[in-house]
Protein backbone atom coordinates (compact mmCIF):
# COMPACT_ATOMS: atom_id res chain seq x y z
CA UNK A 1 0.00 0.00 0.00
CA UNK A 2 1.41 3.51 -0.71
CA UNK A 3 2.11 6.18 1.90
CA UNK A 4 -0.58 8.52 0.14
CA UNK A 5 -3.33 5.68 0.21
CA UNK A 6 -2.40 5.04 3.35
CA UNK A 7 -2.43 8.26 4.56
CA UNK A 8 -5.60 8.81 2.88
CA UNK A 9 -7.41 6.31 5.07
CA UNK A 10 -6.30 7.29 8.18
CA UNK A 11 -7.97 10.67 7.89
CA UNK A 12 -11.12 9.07 6.59
CA UNK A 13 -11.38 6.17 9.00
CA UNK A 14 -9.11 7.17 11.87
CA UNK A 15 -11.56 8.77 13.97
CA UNK A 16 -14.03 5.86 13.45
CA UNK A 17 -11.49 3.19 14.94
CA UNK A 18 -10.55 5.51 17.57
CA UNK A 19 -13.95 5.89 18.66
CA UNK A 20 -14.19 2.00 18.82
CA UNK A 21 -11.25 1.84 20.81
CA UNK A 22 -12.08 4.52 23.09
CA UNK A 23 -14.84 2.81 23.59
CA UNK A 24 -13.66 -0.82 24.21
CA UNK A 25 -11.13 0.32 26.48
CA UNK A 26 -12.30 3.92 28.19
CA UNK A 27 -8.81 4.74 28.07
CA UNK A 28 -7.60 7.80 25.46
CA UNK A 29 -3.90 6.14 25.38
CA UNK A 30 -4.88 2.31 25.16
CA UNK A 31 -7.64 3.98 21.95
CA UNK A 32 -4.39 5.71 20.64
CA UNK A 33 -2.21 2.32 20.70
CA UNK A 34 -5.09 0.09 19.20
CA UNK A 35 -5.70 2.71 16.33
CA UNK A 36 -1.79 2.67 15.59
CA UNK A 37 -2.04 -1.42 15.49
CA UNK A 38 -5.33 -1.42 13.27
CA UNK A 39 -3.61 1.20 10.61
CA UNK A 40 -0.07 -1.05 10.81
CA UNK A 41 -2.08 -4.46 9.82
CA UNK A 42 -4.01 -2.54 7.01
CA UNK A 43 -0.74 -1.07 5.62
CA UNK A 44 0.73 -4.60 6.18
CA UNK A 45 -1.62 -6.64 4.99
CA UNK A 46 -2.63 -4.33 2.16
CA UNK A 47 -5.86 -6.51 1.70
CA UNK A 48 -8.11 -5.98 -1.52
CA UNK A 49 -11.60 -4.50 -0.77
CA UNK A 50 -14.95 -4.48 -2.97
CA UNK A 51 -15.91 -1.37 -2.00
CA UNK A 52 -16.19 1.26 0.90
CA UNK A 53 -18.14 -0.75 3.05
CA UNK A 54 -16.37 -3.51 2.53
CA UNK A 55 -12.94 -1.63 4.14
CA UNK A 56 -15.35 0.27 7.03
CA UNK A 57 -16.50 -3.32 8.14
CA UNK A 58 -12.95 -4.55 7.98
CA UNK A 59 -11.57 -1.76 10.17
CA UNK A 60 -14.27 -2.22 12.22
CA UNK A 61 -13.90 -6.34 12.98
CA UNK A 62 -9.67 -5.54 12.87
CA UNK A 63 -10.79 -2.62 15.41
CA UNK A 64 -12.76 -5.04 18.06
CA UNK A 65 -9.57 -7.87 17.40
CA UNK A 66 -7.28 -5.73 18.68
CA UNK A 67 -9.13 -4.11 21.86
CA UNK A 68 -9.65 -7.52 22.74
CA UNK A 69 -5.90 -8.54 22.23
CA UNK A 70 -5.50 -5.84 24.03
CA UNK A 71 -7.05 -7.25 27.14
CA UNK A 72 -5.55 -10.36 26.92
CA UNK A 73 -1.94 -9.38 27.07
CA UNK A 74 -0.53 -10.52 29.69
CA UNK A 75 0.76 -7.20 31.31
CA UNK A 76 -2.65 -5.82 31.56
CA UNK A 77 -4.02 -8.71 33.75
CA UNK A 78 -2.52 -7.28 36.61
CA UNK A 79 -3.29 -3.84 38.00
CA UNK A 80 -1.52 -2.01 40.70
CA UNK A 81 -3.76 -2.28 44.09
CA UNK A 82 -3.79 1.62 44.01
CA UNK A 83 -4.85 1.94 40.22
CA UNK A 84 -7.66 -0.67 41.55
CA UNK A 85 -9.08 1.38 43.89
CA UNK A 86 -9.22 4.66 40.82
CA UNK A 87 -11.17 2.49 39.04
CA UNK A 88 -14.05 2.14 41.31
CA UNK A 89 -17.31 2.71 40.14
CA UNK A 90 -18.17 6.40 40.96
CA UNK A 91 -20.10 7.86 44.00
CA UNK A 92 -23.32 9.16 43.84
CA UNK A 93 -22.24 12.14 43.80
CA UNK A 94 -20.38 12.98 40.67
CA UNK A 95 -22.16 13.56 37.86
CA UNK A 96 -22.58 10.80 35.36
CA UNK A 97 -24.14 11.53 31.62
CA UNK A 98 -24.92 9.41 29.41
CA UNK A 99 -21.35 8.84 28.30
CA UNK A 100 -20.38 8.14 31.48
CA UNK A 101 -23.21 5.21 31.60
CA UNK A 102 -22.37 3.66 28.19
CA UNK A 103 -18.85 3.62 29.35
CA UNK A 104 -19.66 1.89 32.80
CA UNK A 105 -21.28 -1.06 30.63
CA UNK A 106 -19.72 -4.52 29.63
CA UNK A 107 -17.36 -4.61 26.78
CA UNK A 108 -20.18 -6.71 24.93
CA UNK A 109 -23.10 -4.18 25.44
CA UNK A 110 -20.37 -0.89 25.54
CA UNK A 111 -19.34 -2.32 21.61
CA UNK A 112 -22.73 -2.29 20.19
CA UNK A 113 -24.40 0.55 21.76
CA UNK A 114 -21.38 2.49 20.74
CA UNK A 115 -21.43 0.99 17.01
CA UNK A 116 -25.08 1.32 16.57
CA UNK A 117 -25.81 4.65 18.07
CA UNK A 118 -22.20 6.42 17.57
CA UNK A 119 -21.26 4.87 14.08
CA UNK A 120 -24.79 4.75 13.09
CA UNK A 121 -24.63 1.09 11.80
CA UNK A 122 -27.37 -1.45 11.04
CA UNK A 123 -27.79 -4.49 13.06
CA UNK A 124 -26.53 -6.41 10.18
CA UNK A 125 -23.71 -4.13 9.84
CA UNK A 126 -22.76 -4.53 13.12
CA UNK A 127 -23.18 -8.66 13.00
CA UNK A 128 -20.99 -8.50 10.09
CA UNK A 129 -18.62 -7.00 11.92
CA UNK A 130 -18.40 -8.44 15.12
CA UNK A 131 -18.81 -11.59 13.72
CA UNK A 132 -22.13 -12.39 15.27
CA UNK A 133 -25.43 -13.45 14.36
CA UNK A 134 -28.38 -10.79 13.94
CA UNK A 135 -30.40 -11.90 17.23
CA UNK A 136 -27.42 -12.02 19.10
CA UNK A 137 -26.77 -8.32 18.29
CA UNK A 138 -30.54 -7.23 18.99
CA UNK A 139 -30.27 -9.03 22.38
CA UNK A 140 -26.69 -7.11 23.35
CA UNK A 141 -28.74 -3.93 22.17
CA UNK A 142 -31.79 -4.56 24.25
CA UNK A 143 -30.14 -5.66 27.26
CA UNK A 144 -27.69 -2.96 26.88
CA UNK A 145 -30.84 -0.18 26.57
CA UNK A 146 -32.44 -1.93 30.06
CA UNK A 147 -29.17 -1.36 31.79
CA UNK A 148 -28.92 2.23 30.33
CA UNK A 149 -32.64 2.95 31.53
CA UNK A 150 -31.42 2.01 34.97
CA UNK A 151 -28.37 3.66 35.64
CA UNK A 152 -29.89 6.54 34.28
CA UNK A 153 -32.97 6.17 35.93
CA UNK A 154 -31.14 5.79 39.74
CA UNK A 155 -29.25 8.80 38.60
CA UNK A 156 -32.80 10.89 38.22
CA UNK A 157 -33.93 9.85 41.21
CA UNK A 158 -30.66 10.48 43.50
CA UNK A 159 -30.48 14.25 42.00
CA UNK A 160 -34.39 14.56 43.69
CA UNK A 161 -34.01 13.80 46.73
Amino acid sequence: MEQEEARRLVEEYGSMVYRLAYARTGSRADAEDITQEVFLRLVRAAPAFRDGEHRRAWLLRVTANCAKDFFRAPWRRHRPLEEAAALAAPGPEEDRGVLDAVLALPERYRTVVHLFYYEELSVAEIAAALGKSEGAVRTRLSRARGMLRAALSGEEDEQRV
